[in-house]
């Protein structure tokens, strides 16, 4: 077996672990600052809509045109009055899209064009989209995305119970945050694609999440029948449990991204790519952190904040606080091993699994047979 799998193996039997609930102000802070980062970068400089949203025209060259890009940008400039993005296609023709303009100009932009590239303004295709049909574009993306969070916050309350679902909520709406934060920072163009891409992510988010939920679901019944272990201490053990299969499942979605984002956009310079390649990277990543540092952490303070939790806590502390000052041993997760807990409890649900029984039990006893 490999390291890497020796220690999820390790991990999910409770042998080995790291406290992630116990040091949970740290990943508060840290999300807090990365969260005021980006909403300061979404204030400031705000974020590039693409013609899709905004209106304007897109003006398609023939082939193998002569012009570069620099010069047909500064051309389409001077011709728009606007910022221009050109993009040099696969068969040598120019894609220059102007965001924010009159369509009625767009006759008048495209004749100059085609002066200045010294081209027939009948070659050059112009595309027009009008600044009613991207605001249509942005409000059904935002009746998407409330749609779908509030789907979300029902599903897990019903599923599980109302503080996942208000930790789920928080985790999604703090991987938004931080994805549209980045795209604002970076300056990349928001277009049709980035909606999809966000719509994708707060899927991926939301699978890490009801992973470790359902693991801490299935092993915190029954649990204020022990004295062993409290809410917070089963919590750590979901994420632990499952802290190798999130790893393992965000990498292997991020490297094809990262190559569409790093490789297609960046090297190759297809730069459509990156529209829907930032988001999801970014998103991504930023999932897999919330999954594990917010909102489990989370649904613990919250639960522990319980009337019954809170009892069961205080029992946990007296009892190992009595087992420390009779200097009793502690097991595999740093708590207290106790000879007298009642046979009713299943250990095995919020403790160290059961470990099978030796195949050596017995080798060696008489058998009272003579061979």
């Amino acid at each position: 077996m490999s390291k890497l799998g020796n220690l999820g193996a390790r991990l999910h039997r409770g042998e080995v672990g790291y406290d992630f609930v116990k040091n949970r102000k740290i990943w508060y802070g840290l999300s807090i600052l990365i969260t005021i980062t980006a909403i300061v970068g979404l204030t400031v400089r705000g974020l590039n809509m693409g013609i899709e949203f905004q209106g304007g025209a897109v003006f398609n060259t023939p082939k193998n045109t002569a012009a570069s890009v620099s010069q047909a940008e500064e051309y389409a400039e001077e011709a728009s009055g606007h910022d221009a993005i050109v993009q040099k296609l696969g068969d040598g023709s120019l894609r220059i899209q102007v965001a924010g303009i009159d369509t009625g100009a767009a006759n008048e932009i495209k004749n100059t064009l085609a002066d200045d590239l010294k081209i027939d303004s009948e070659q050059i295709n112009a595309e027009l989209v009008g600044p009613s049909w991207g605001e249509q574009i942005a409000n059904k993306a935002w009746q998407g995305l409330g749609i779908f969070l509030v789907l979300v916050v029902i599903y897990l309350a019903i599923a599980f119970e109302w503080r996942m679902a208000l930790a789920a909520f928080v985790a999604l709406i703090h991987d938004i945050t931080i994805t549209v934060g980045i795209y604002a920072l970076v300056g990349f163009e928001v277009t049709p694609g980035t909606v999809i891409g966000l719509l994708t992510i707060l899927g991926y988010s939301l699978y890490d999440t009801v992973v470790v939920f359902d693991s801490l679901k299935e092993q915190t019944r029954d649990l204020t029948k022990q004295t062993r272990w409290t809410y917070s201490d089963v919590a750590n053990r979901s994420i632990n449990s499952t802290l190798v299969r999130s790893i393992n499942t965000t990498v292997v979605a991020l490297l094809p991204v990262a190559g569409l984002l790093f490789i297609g956009g960046g090297v190759l310079g297809a730069g459509m790519l990156n529209d829907i390649s930032l988001s999801l990277f970014v998103g991504l990543a930023a999932g897999a952190y919330s999954s594990i540092f917010i909102a489990t952490p989370l649904v613990a303070d919250l639960k522990e904040r319980e009337p019954a939790m809170k009892a069961l806590k205080k029992r946990v502390l007296a009892k190992r606080a009595q087992s420390a000052a009779k200097g009793e041993t502690q097991d595999q997760d740093g708590h207290e091993s106790y000879g007298d807990e009642p046979e009713d409890v299943a250990p095995a649900v919020v403790g160290p699994r059961n470990q099978p029984a030796s195949r050596n039990r017995g080798r060696g006893r008489p058998s009272g047979k003579r061979r």
